[in-house]
């Protein structure tokens, strides 16, 4: 599997961060929820997964200064 560069995985993180706030804010309009749309699909393929959450989770570990082993954002069931 191609892995997206941290670079852009720290940037696609940014503007869907970014985005949700102002969303949150509620001052954000259709096109606003549109891009965050897109860049939730494409953080999704960037990293290989299915939704947003994990989605994030993979791309913060893969970004600079993230510990490998670190799964703390991660629960079990068990």
């Amino acid at each position: 599997m191609l892995l997206a560069h941290p670079a852009v995985l720290d940037d696609l993180v940014r503007r869907y961060t970014a985005l949700e706030r102002a969303l949150e804010s509620g001052k954000a309009g259709p096109a606003t929820r549109q891009r965050l749309a897109d860049v939730a699909y494409t953080l999704c393929v960037s990293t290989g997964t299915r939704d947003i959450d994990a989605a994030l989770v993979a791309a913060r570990h893969r970004l600079p200064g993230s510990r490998p082993g670190d799964d703390s954002a991660l629960t079990s069931t068990v």
